[in-house]
């Protein structure tokens, strides 16, 4: 039921898509400039934005800051072991996007740290010389085939996306994820879905921890917030997309540590 239900959100939002050529960096970094993304739902996307500060104020802001008291060698191993995972996703978006060379370098990282390292605990890669490259996703490898981002969407739980991201996170469906097959698809004998959404749920907690300080920042100084989370989400995917710094828009996000589409 669940799966048909996917089904027919990737359909449906597949309709709001705009496809582009792309024939250079130039062309990407316009086709995707976030001042041109749409809010077409914004009655929408406000009231699911206020449903996730909600659930923000109850339960990842409190965690948060419980977990931010960890001892720092602690939180390091959870996002280095949260980083490594993430190589299950970026490695077949290496290859989808042609960076072969980049796809073997982070499947020796993910190799080394999944045994050396202790499930990624400890970047052992990053010691020998291995470089971590950034990662990279669906709505990625969507963006360079040519696929514009569509409308601006505020996801429940998961917080800002836009339709082109939110038909790529559903690949899932699709067997699209390596970690997601070996634990809620398969559910071998070493993993089980909980799992899965429990490396989600942390990871969540881990990005709010790390940005605390600036969150708490931008609803102070927002005149809007959820015009600014959105200004702000934009373009760092855009940046990511481009695998660029460049800043495209004039909202200054120096403060803000990382954004990512979880």
């Amino acid at each position: 039921m669940i799966k048909k239900f996917g089904i027919i959100i990737i359909t449906t939002l597949t309709l709001t898509l705009n496809a582009y050529a792309s024939s250079d960096g130039e062309l990407l970094l316009k086709k995707n400039e976030p001042s041109e993304v749409k809010d077409c739902f914004e009655g929408v996307n406000r009231a699911t934005f206020a449903f996730n500060q909600a659930l923000d104020g109850i339960v990842f802001k409190p965690v948060a800051s419980v977990y931010k008291k960890f001892p720092s060698p602690v939180k390091t191993g959870v996002s280095n072991s949260l980083d490594n995972l993430s190589n299950l996703v970026t490695i077949p978006n290496n290859i989808l996007q042609g960076d072969l060379a980049l796809a073997g370098i982070n499947t020796g990282r993910f190799l080394i740290n999944s045994t050396v390292g202790v499930l990624g605990i400890f970047d052992v890669a990053q010691t020998l010389g291995i470089i971590e490259y950034e990662k990279e996703d669906y709505g990625q490898s969507l963006a360079k085939a040519g696929v514009g981002p569509g409308c601006y969407i505020v996801l429940p739980v998961l917080g800002p996306s836009t339709a082109r991201d939110t038909v790529a996170s559903t690949v899932n469906f699709f067997g699209g994820d390596a970690w997601y097959n070996v634990t809620v698809r398969n559910d071998t004998h070493y993993f089980r879905d909980i799992d899965y959404y429990s490396s989600k749920v942390t990871g969540g907690v881990d990005f709010r921890a790390k940005n605390y300080d600036s969150i708490e920042n931008l609803k102070e100084n927002s005149i809007d917030f959820y015009a600014s989370v959105k200004s702000l989400y934009l373009q760092d995917r855009q940046q990511k997309i481009a695998n660029t710094k460049e800043i495209t828009n004039t909202q200054n996000d120096s403060d803000w540590e990382e954004i990512e589409n979880k």
